[in-house]
């Protein structure tokens, strides 16, 4: 975010900036999930990116990159010949781990973000009139999320509220803190949502879900939250990557080969430090991305990146609850989702000003 805020920066030292993006706008994960209760508009969460690169004088390409051959330094997009490059960074974020899906079951992950606002519209046309079974694969803080505000949404339109179940293939949340875990889950399961664990989904099917063992379960409509996984476009181009593919890099953000190459956020495998995929880390290192970026091009030293001590962690639950934790401070309720609110929408003004 704060490399296409300042790609004038670039320009007007006589550098030219190629942006490729798989969309126009780029969808702040951090509010998704508020997006699909209609606690936001995607206006509320979402960057005009190819506006703000285009007004400072930089190109856009409406694209998908699909790799990269480093000898001949060039990225290859999926609509197009390859893009050339000098110096090139990589802010591809994450995916979502697929699970079987047999005839026609509505299926939406939950990233990339734009998907969530398809779910929405189709669950309320499905909630209408009929009770369904909505089901959540994956027993992270994207499920719980996803959960909490899918009730939300279907309880503020009035409609007929969905059986909604967790289904965590280990223990829900179990890379948090017990004290957290116990306040998420008593935060959804007293609106009724079930969280079920140790019950992998094996497959999907019209009318159900299968669990490991054959045990089948109702679900008319599902969402995939089964953690994040970097985009495959680096190991399949030979590049150097993490256990998890993501881009492998040092202290300064770099490609641990290629001293042309950068990246940042969900992408990379920082291998001085294996990192949580949370958006603190993205933005903590944005000053550092920017700096290297116009290092590497005038030959200058490159900055460090110090991924920081324990960081803010907040989960909105739908309904105007959250969870916080904060070191030794923890606590729920609507306070925890007034600070996540305040500081989220103080996140997007502060880029959205420069629109």
């Amino acid at each position: 975010m704060m490399t296409l805020a300042a790609v004038g920066q670039f320009v007007e030292k006589g550098f030219g900036v190629t942006v490729i993006g798989p969309s126009p706008f780029h969808f702040y994960s951090g509010m998704g999930p508020g997006m699909l209760g209609k606690t936001y508009s995607p206006d509320d969460i979402r960057f005009r990116t190819k506006h703000v690169v285009e007004k400072q004088g930089g190109v856009f390409i409406h694209a998908k990159a699909t790799g990269v051959d480093p000898g001949k330094k060039v990225v290859f997009i999926d609509n197009g010949g390859p893009v050339p490059y000098d110096v090139v960074s990589f802010n591809a974020g994450s995916q979502v781990p697929s699970v079987p899906v047999h005839g026609e079951v509505p299926t939406y992950s939950v990233k990339p973000i734009e998907k969530l606002l398809q779910a929405q519209k189709r669950l309320l046309t499905m909630t209408r009139d009929r009770r369904i079974a909505v089901v959540i694969v994956g027993g992270g803080p994207s499920s719980a999320e996803v959960a909490g505000n899918v009730w939300q949404l279907i309880h503020d339109a009035g409609q007929t509220l969905p059986a909604i179940t967790i289904y965590a293939a280990k223990r829900f949340m179990h890379r948090f803190p017990e004290k957290v875990r116990k306040k998420v889950a008593r935060s959804l399961s007293g609106r009724g949502i079930r969280i079920l664990e140790e019950a992998a989904v094996e497959r999907i099917e019209k009318g159900g879900l299968f669990l490991e063992g054959g045990r089948k379960e109702p679900a008319d409509f599902v969402f995939l939250a089964t953690g994040v996984r970097p985009s495959p476009i680096f190991a399949a181009s030979g590049l150097p990557t993490g256990p998890d593919g993501g881009l492998r890099v040092n202290r300064y953000l770099q490609c641990t080969a290629q001293p042309d190459m950068f990246g940042g956020g969900d992408c990379i495998y920082f291998q001085d430090q294996p990192l949580d995929k949370v958006g603190v880390y993205a933005v903590r290192q944005n000053p550092v991305l920017l700096h290297n970026l116009m290092a590497a091009l005038e030959q200058t030293p490159l900055q460090a990146f110090d991924p920081g001590g324990d960081y803010l962690l907040i989960f909105n639950l739908g309904g105007g609850k959250g969870v916080l934790r904060k070191r030794w401070i923890q606590f729920g309720g609507r306070p925890a989702f007034m600070v996540k609110d305040y500081i989220d929408r103080k996140f997007m003004r502060k880029f959205q000003a420069i629109e």
